[in-house]
């Protein structure tokens, strides 16, 4: 897979592509990215890629040519069809769903807009989808793009050394992931569940399903309200809710002693 980046800070996205997951992927060849810096594609001696908002107010707003004249050469760079994405606040919401979409794509380019925005015509003629990746604002769409990258890169064939852990991460199921432990067995902060420890497969995969429901149950509750529960994991939510209610009931018991 290939992931073009139009940004005004190349060695930025060149650097959070070069370590991890996303890194090795580049290293073993399973993903390539390139940048491409507006301020190349200026005509003046001053290189500029802003002007001033039409209607007054604060802020500038980056200029049509340029990046109009980079998303050109990103997509006379190879010859497989590109898919541009502009990272903004205004973009439908990035979910690992979509994530696993655009990471079957062969090519992807990522438009990194700064000051205020875009021009909007640019956006309208030559971005064929806009994604955030949370409601708050950003000085820029780096920070999306690196989030884009990391999370499409870790999915190609071979980036991650196992490749069950995609299939157990959070979201990979609709559900947020289980809780996860490692040695030492005993420690003063508690003890790894006795489960985890009993070569039962099945009793494991049923605990770590209860505690992927309950999770997602407390902290994510609009992901249970979109999920159609089979037998299995509305039996074990309500054993969770059940375990749960009476240590809270009991917690709060032992604090009024």
């Amino acid at each position: 897979m290939r992931i073009d980046v139009v940004t005004l800070f190349p060695d930025f996205m060149r650097q959070c592509a070069a370590v991890g997951v996303v890194g090795r992927a580049q290293q073993r060849e399973l993903l390539q990215v390139e940048t491409w810096n507006p301020r190349d594609f200026a005509t003046d001696n001053y290189r500029t890629v802003d002007g001033r908002t039409c209607g007054g107010g604060p802020g500038m707003v980056m200029l049509i040519e340029p990046l109009r004249a980079a998303l050109k050469a990103v997509r006379e760079a190879a010859p497989e069809p590109v898919h541009v994405i502009y990272l903004s606040p205004q973009g439908a919401r990035l979910t690992q769903d979509r994530v696993v979409s655009l990471a079957k794509m062969p090519r992807i380019a990522l438009l990194c807009g700064r000051y205020e925005g875009v021009d909007e015509r640019l956006l309208a003629h030559e971005v064929d989808e806009e994604l955030s990746i949370g409601d708050y604002v950003l000085s820029g769409g780096e920070l999306g793009a690196a989030v884009v990258i990391d999370a499409v890169g870790r999915l190609q064939d071979g980036a991650l050394n196992d490749a069950q852990s995609a299939q157990q991460d959070s979201f990979s199921d609709g559900l947020l992931d289980c809780p996860h432990y490692t040695k030492p067995v005993h420690d003063a902060l508690g003890d790894v569940p006795a489960v985890l420890l009993s070569g039962d497969h099945a009793a494991i995969r049923r605990w770590r399903l209860k505690q992927s429901l309950g999770r997602t149950w407390l902290r994510r509750p609009d992901l249970l309200a979109r999920r159609n529960l089979d037998a299995e994991s509305a039996v074990l939510l309500e054993e969770f809710r059940r375990d749960y209610l009476r240590h809270h009931e009991a917690a709060v018991a032992d604090r009024g002693n």
